[in-house]
């Protein structure tokens, strides 16, 4: 992800998923939801991604209204579109209806001063998943520790 300004990864998408794909979407935005975006004031952890009519669709991502809006801010909780070729959009609809696989959004940075939406394509992970990848984490940090320790002379 080259991102000139990182804004927000969804962590939590790391643990709930098994990531396939990755695909970088541009975001139909309005100015204050901008504005928003880069004083960070957005979450994306009830989120998802949804195909519609040939168009793809970021729903439920909760973008903070601009503190210095007036009258006319954005609504925090509405649907934003995401922009993609329409290659892309078709192999989306298709293995998100066959493979029933699930469109997540990982992160939201900015590229070049404009709004990029980091999506994936992914398969929820059972309970035993999430066990399993949270021991294999906690292992590796074990050996990293052990190994540090070896290098120092400890």
């Amino acid at each position: 992800m080259p991102a000139d300004k990182e804004i927000l990864v969804n962590r939590q998408a790391f643990h709930e998923y098994h990531i396939l794909d990755k695909y970088e979407a541009g975001a139909a935005l309005v100015g204050t939801e901008v504005k928003s975006i880069m004083a960070g004031r957005i979450q994306l952890k009830d989120s998802y991604v949804s195909v519609k009519d040939g168009e793809v669709w970021l729903i439920n991502a909760h973008i903070s209204p601009y503190s210095h809006g007036n009258r006319q801010n954005h609504e925090p909780l509405r649907s934003r579109k995401l922009l993609l070729h329409r290659r892309e959009i078709e192999e989306l609809w298709e293995r998100t209806t066959q493979d029933s696989l699930t469109l997540v959004p990982l992160a939201i940075y900015f590229q070049d001063g404009r709004a990029k939406v980091e999506i994936a394509l992914a398969r929820g992970r059972k309970l035993y998943d999430k066990r399993h990848a949270i021991a294999a984490r906690d292992a590796k940090r074990e050996a990293d520790r052990s190994i540090r320790a070896a290098q120092r002379g400890d």
